[in-house]
């Protein structure tokens, strides 16, 4: 299956030309498309867009830059970790993430209910790939949870970190506002319903670099089977195939992202926020046949053996109250999703995957 490209410049142009407050009077068109995005995020938990403001050179400017820090010594990397803050600035590196599917029972149960072509590959232990941890966007002066909104991290030799980073950050955080926008207006919310919640949240610009010199055998296991604990994830095109996600059918999918697209998948936050009408998107990054073909053009090319992932996790404010809303608090299911401060739910989940470290630590 195929999952639809949506091109979000008619609706950035009507946008554009209305006030943040003002009531909604789009074309019939724009309102339909409206619907498209909504009803693609709840039926398969993931949808392709086209933003103007992303180009494909931006994409490639920044996975180069990151290529060349992944390539550099293990030890050079450490450097730039900062456990105490539970990895959520600086380099998580490789070893260290437990996938939950690792450690979940229910989710162990479920995956062995599934029929066997669409049950995910099942990691051995930690996930053996690198990411880097880069906050985007203005951060709130008070704060409940001061770890979840650090300082970040620039590692040595790399001037244009900050401007690269920061960069492709705000721009993809542009095409997730855009996406949310038009997701609540599908869902009959208000337009800003969403994007009011985001505000000054912990986002992270996040690739992850995956070393397919050493790791490149097929059936490796780069991220286990899990979904994000987010709002919405957004995701560059990477240079090396790997990307499955599971349907709300429960139909498992090779995820391709053309040049020149950003792929976006729900998290948990907005699953929290509709009550569950839309639900957390499973996915898994493992090394494929089709994995190995790249590698060897890559080998034959000269290039970087490293996969990057141009990943962005745009977060709801950690102050703000994670709820359902408007007419999803009727929801028969509204009593699964209690009210909750979204900072708290993201320390609940960074415990379960070893990213939060021992009450110690973080005190």
């Amino acid at each position: 299956m195929d999952l639809p490209v949506i091109d979000l410049a008619s609706y950035l142009t009507a946008s554009s030309e209305l006030a943040a407050g003002s009531p909604i009077d789009f074309s019939p068109q724009l309102t339909s498309l409206c619907e498209v995005v909504s009803r693609t995020l709840k039926e398969t938990g993931a949808l392709l867009v086209k933003d103007p403001r992303c180009s494909a050179e931006d994409n490639d400017r920044f996975i180069d830059m990151m290529e060349r820090f992944f390539e550099k010594p293990t030890e050079f990397k450490r450097l730039q970790a900062r456990p105490h803050l539970h990895y959520q600035v600086g380099v998580t590196p490789e070893g260290v993430e437990i996938p939950k599917s690792l450690v979940d029972d229910e989710m162990q149960e479920n995956i062995r209910a599934m029929p066997k072509e669409f049950q995910p590959l099942l990691p051995k232990g930690p996930d053996p790939k690198w990411r880097y941890m880069w906050r985007v966007g203005p951060r709130p002066s008070n704060t409940r949870f001061k770890e979840l909104n650090a300082e970040p991290v620039i590692p040595e030799g790399f001037p244009e970190w900050k401007d690269t980073m920061d960069a492709w950050g705000v721009k993809m955080i542009s095409a997730i506002e855009a996406v949310a926008e038009m997701a609540a207006i599908g869902f009959g919310l208000p337009r800003d319903a969403f994007t009011s919640l985001m505000k000054q949240g912990p986002h992270l610009l996040a690739p992850t670099g995956s070393d397919l010199d050493r790791h490149g055998q097929e059936g490796t296991v780069f991220a286990g089977y899990h979904y994000d604990l987010n709002f919405l994830t957004i995701h560059g095109r990477s240079r090396f195939p790997g990307l499955y996600i599971w349907l709300r059918n429960g139909q498992k999918v090779e995820v391709k992202v053309p040049i020149g697209c950003l792929l976006i998948q729900i998290g948990k936050q907005i699953e929290w926020l509709t009550a569950g009408d839309c639900i957390a998107g499973m996915h898994e990054v493992v090394v494929t046949k089709r994995t190995r073909d790249a590698v060897k053009l890559a080998s034959e090319q000269n290039r970087s053996l490293w996969r990057v992932s141009s990943t962005l996790f745009a977060h709801i404010a950690s102050d703000a109250v994670l709820k359902p809303l408007g007419h999803f608090a009727e929801s028969p299911h509204a009593n699964k999703y209690p009210s909750m401060l979204a900072g708290e739910y993201v320390e609940k989940e960074l415990a379960v995957i070893n990213l939060k470290g021992q009450k110690s630590e973080s005190s």
